[in-house]
């Protein structure tokens, strides 16, 4: 009769339950620490171009969908939340630190010689 009162669910569902079901065994501190370990070892394997990569892919398909103009508005909402938690001096603070910071040597492009 068990058998018969169990209910089908779908792959999510099934994946929803099974990460809360871990997240209570072992914390939201464990998903935080297993997808370090893991960008270390995509990082070693694929090598940190990948990531470049990846991004980039990630930028074009966000600009076909939305346009470029997106980007200009979720600055400016990001913007907005910033002044909101550290108020407006926190601009002037982060760029005395900006202006203080040692600068780093510019990368020569490569010659395609």
């Amino acid at each position: 009769m068990a058998e018969a009162e169990r209910q089908e669910m779908t792959v999510r569902e099934a994946g929803k339950k099974g990460g809360r079901m871990v997240k209570e065994k072992y914390g939201s501190a464990f998903f935080s620490e297993i997808g370090k370990k893991g960008g270390r070892t995509v990082a070693e394997t694929r090598g940190p171009e990948f990531y470049s990569r990846i991004g980039k892919q990630g930028g074009e398909t966000v600009k076909a969908r939305y346009g470029s103009d997106y980007y200009a508005t979720i600055g400016r909402k990001g913007g907005f939340t910033v002044k909101e938690r550290h108020g407006p001096e926190y601009y002037s603070q982060i760029g005395r630190k900006g202006g203080e910071a040692l600068k780093r040597p510019r990368r020569k492009a490569e010659s395609t010689e």
